[in-house]
């Protein structure tokens, strides 16, 4: 397909709860929106940086102005084959990935639309619906962390995750497992720990956990790795697994047991696919996480998430749980699947974001036809 026009949009979406974790607290989700248009058809997607460069050394208004000065130049006009085709045409700029999944993205939603195929099913998806859990940030006390996980236990969550931070760690924690002493928990502790903290990592073994998400560095490999060899809890990567090749790494030196993939970190949906099937074919099982984007981002995650390794309840939550009003023309809503579980269902084209609310939550806009 030819690449006729390209849109870009910086949104900041107000929060009604504000989001903290061990990295750091956002009160509004900043993202970046592109559209692309190809003759009559067009097509959005999302990358979800945020504001700070404090998840990733990216954030939303460096991705959007290397969208705008650098990868769009490079891709408008041309003829984009596939999403390898537009992997290599942007692979001499280094890194970058959320901004590159922002395009990534746009072309799989656009090649669905022409195909007139919904996506799981362009990538040969078995499943229809999957299992998610639910997740919850640090919150104003202990006792306001149980009336939520209360809530998610009688939902039948078939898993909690829990941010977990010094100061918010092992006696929330124990809070945590003596009132639901037979529910599935795991925590993310986002980068917040190094080696060192290994007494604490083996105090945490004590309680039974599914995962340890990314305890130590993002860019880290061989300390998880470590790390591992001393508890018994099994480690799950997400801020590290940002290319093929750290995921080949991680997997010859066996950082992880688990894998988070979250399409904008790993660089779209084409590397997202291709680090599924690595992991699969190494034994490890995978699930699909999000960062708080909108119903059109995260109905990109939750086609994703229809991969048969994608087998950890995915991270994937409806608009209504952060946002008053979806970006999304269309929200994100749960279903329950045949066993009374909260899912997601798969869907038949990513939705558009309603003009009036983007036009009002637009901080920035760039678009091709005026440059």
């Amino acid at each position: 397909m030819k690449i006729d026009r390209i849109d870009l949009f910086h949104v900041a979406m107000p929060l009604i709860y504000p989001w903290r974790t061990a990295y750091g607290e956002d009160a509004e989700i900043h993202s970046i929106l592109c559209r692309l248009k190809s003759g009559s058809v067009h097509a959005w997607a999302e990358s979800c940086p945020l504001a700070a460069p404090c998840y990733s050394p990216e954030h939303a208004e460096g991705l959007y102005l290397t969208a705008k000065k650098w990868f769009a130049p490079a891709l408008i006009n041309q003829e984009i084959v596939s999403g390898d085709d537009l992997q290599s045409r942007l692979s001499h700029f280094k890194g970058n990935q959320f901004a590159k999944a922002l395009f990534d993205n746009a072309w799989w939603v656009l090649h669905s639309r022409l195909e007139n195929k919904p996506l799981h099913e362009l990538w040969g998806a078995t499943r229809s619906e999957v299992p998610v859990g639910d997740d919850f940030g640090i919150r104003d006390s202990i006792d306001d962390l149980l009336a939520l996980i209360d809530e998610s236990v009688q939902k039948q969550f078939t898993r909690i995750k829990l941010k977990f931070r010094p100061g918010w760690d092992v006696e929330m924690l124990s809070a945590v497992r003596r009132s639901f002493p037979d529910s599935t928990f795991h925590i993310d502790c986002n980068s917040g720990y190094r080696l060192s903290d290994l007494n604490l990592f083996q105090k945490v073994d004590e309680f039974n956990l599914a995962m340890i998400e990314q305890p130590l560095a993002y860019d880290d490999l061989i300390d998880h790795a470590v790390l591992q060899t001393q508890i018994t809890t099994p480690v799950c990567l997400d801020e590290t697994l940002n290319s093929l090749r750290r995921a080949e790494q991680a997997i010859d030196l066996k950082s992880c047991q688990y894998a988070n993939i979250k399409p904008a970190r790993v660089g779209g949906l084409t590397n997202a696919i291709k680090m599924h099937d690595l992991f699969q074919a190494a034994g490890i099982p995978c699930w699909v996480g999000g960062m708080l984007e909108s119903g059109t981002g995260a109905a990109l995650c939750v086609e994703l998430a229809m991969l048969d390794n994608f087998t950890y309840p995915a991270d994937i939550f409806p608009s209504s749980r952060y946002y008053r009003e979806d970006l999304s023309e269309r929200p994100l809503e749960l279903t329950t699947n045949a066993e009374g579980m909260p899912s997601v269902a798969a869907v038949e084209d990513i939705p558009d974001p309603n003009p009036n609310r983007l036009q009002a939550l637009t901080t920035q806009s760039w678009s091709s036809e005026t440059a």
